[in-house]
């Protein structure tokens, strides 16, 4: 029994040693935003990392709390073809879980009219994105809500998901636009039109 209580005491040693390790890399790297997706270093396995939906990164089973680490670990991140996330150096590649999106879009600002409107969203690792040809908002149907789930694209393939607060201030300023010939209720954002779903669905939804 004492020997197996100091083998997890010295492999948690260990992995706190890794993060510390990983921590100073991506702090050597993190200056802005870097340029991960230039960078090509090796695989070296998957760490016990992930970032659940409501934003909260967890590390062996426990939140990091310290929110400048957090921020800095979310400037090198990359998801790759693969359909994958990873924390990229420039000498290593890690992998992680992410449950939905790896970030959470907590605030909005709509400014603007009609072709002129654009929709500006703030992340919540302190992202600022305005949603347009460069950045989609595209919305999942939630089959077991009935409901929607609207996500925002930050950089690279990664992806915020809009808070739900955020998507209730964000619809109220769709609007119905003829989308190939059909009726849809839509968002603009920098002269770009983001169909939310069938005017005629959403006409039911509210009758």
């Amino acid at each position: 029994m004492a020997d197996r209580q100091d083998n997890d005491s010295l492999t948690a040693a260990a992995d706190a040693r890794g993060l510390e390790a990983l921590i100073s890399r991506a702090a050597r790297a993190g200056k802005g935003l870097p340029p991960v997706e230039r960078w090509n270093p090796p695989f070296c396995g998957d760490i016990d990392m992930e970032i659940r939906p409501d934003g909260t990164w967890f590390y062996m089973g426990t939140p990091i709390g310290r929110a400048p680490l957090v921020q800095l670990f979310s400037t090198v991140l990359r998801k790759d073809e693969d359909g994958n996330t990873y924390l990229v150096t420039p000498v290593e590649r890690v992998g992680i879980r992410v449950v939905d999106a790896p970030f959470v879009a907590v605030e909005v600002n709509v400014s603007g009219q009609g072709d002129e409107q654009v929709v500006t969203f703030r992340t919540n690792v302190g992202d600022v994105v305005e949603a347009g040809p460069d950045h989609p908002l595209r919305f999942v149907d939630e089959a077991e809500t009935g409901g929607l789930k609207p996500y925002v694209l930050v950089r690279g393939r990664l992806e915020a998901l809009v808070a739900r607060p955020v998507m209730y201030e964000l619809v109220g300023h769709g609007e119905e636009i003829d989308v190939d010939g059909t009726a849809m209720f839509a968002v603009r954002s920098r002269g770009a039109v983001f169909p939310i779903m069938p005017a005629e669905r959403l006409a039911r939804l509210s009758a």
